[in-house]
C-alpha cells in the first residue's frame, strides 16, 4: 500500500471508497457501454446502500456515467444535469447481500438499440474493479488502457488479436478471457500500456469471429 492509497486522490465529497470509487465505476461503465443511452438503472449494494446517500455515492456514479472525473465540481449537480441530457436514472438499494463486496454497484446502461450491465467495487483509495460485465467474469482496474472484445469462442482469436496489437507496437500488460460455455460468446480483456488507436477498434472488428471491440482509456 503506497501513500496515494491511504489518503486516497483529489475529489469532491468526504470519502474516496463512497464518493472518488464511485465516480470511477460510473465514468468506467460509460466507456465500457461505448455508445449513448437514455436510461440508467443502478444497484448499491451493502456500504454503497447504507451509507452512499449521506456520502453523494449516488450522485458521484450517476457523475461518473455522464462522464465527469472524481474532481469535477459539478458532481453535486449530476442529477440536474442527467435529467437535462434526457437520461431516465433509477436506483435501487440493496444493504444485506453478503454474496458482493461491501462497497458494489451494478450499472444498467440502456441505449435505442443496445443495453449492458456493468459489476464494479470500490476498493478504497479511489481505486476500483470492474467484476462482471454482462454476466461475463472480469478483473481489471482501469488503471492501463483496456480493450474489451465481445467474440465467438473459437480457436485463433486470441492469438489473431495478440499478433494483431504486436504489429502495431502495442504491448499487452494483462489478458483475460471470459466464457459461459465452449464454443459460445466470450468476453476478452485486453490491457495495454500504450493508448489503442482508433484503428484498433475497425481492424480487430474485421475477424470474422469478433463481434464487438470497445476501448476504454486511462
Amino acid at each position: 500500500m503506497n501513500l496515494f492509497d491511504i489518503i486516497g486522490p483529489v475529489m469532491i465529497g468526504p470519502s474516496s471508497s463512497h464518493t472518488a470509487g464511485a465516480a470511477r465505476l460510473g465514468k468506467l461503465a460509460r466507456n465500457i457501454f461505448g455508445a449513448s443511452f437514455n436510461r440508467a438503472d443502478i444497484t448499491l449494494y451493502n456500504s454503497f446502500a447504507k451509507t452512499g446517500k449521506g456520502h453523494g455515492t449516488d450522485k458521484a456514479v450517476v457523475a461518473g456515467i455522464l462522464g465527469m472525473n472524481p474532481d469535477d465540481e459539478n458532481i453535486k449537480d449530476a442529477f440536474d444535469l442527467g435529467r437535462k441530457a434526457g437520461i431516465e436514472i433509477n436506483f435501487r438499494l440493496e444493504d444485506s447481500n453478503r454474496e458482493v463486496h461491501p462497497n458494489t454497484a451494478k450499472i444498467q446502461l440502456f441505449g435505442e438499440k443496445s443495453a449492458m450491465s456493468i459489476t464494479g467495487c470500490s476498493l478504497g483509495g479511489g481505486r476500483v474493479m470492474i467484476q462482471d460485465i454482462d454476466g461475463f467474469k472480469t478483473e481489471f482496474t482501469g488503471e492501463y488502457n483496456t480493450i474489451i472484445a465481445i467474440q465467438h469462442d473459437k480457436p485463433g482469436i486470441v492469438a489473431f488479436a495478440a499478433s494483431y496489437l504486436a504489429q502495431k507496437n502495442i504491448n499487452i500488460a494483462q489478458m483475460k478471457l471470459s466464457r459461459k460455455s465452449k464454443g459460445d460468446t466470450a468476453l476478452m480483456i485486453i490491457e495495454t500500456d500504450e493508448i489503442p488507436p482508433k484503428s484498433v477498434k475497425t481492424d480487430l472488428e474485421s475477424h470474422d469471429g469478433i463481434h464487438k471491440i470497445v476501448i476504454s482509456t486511462t
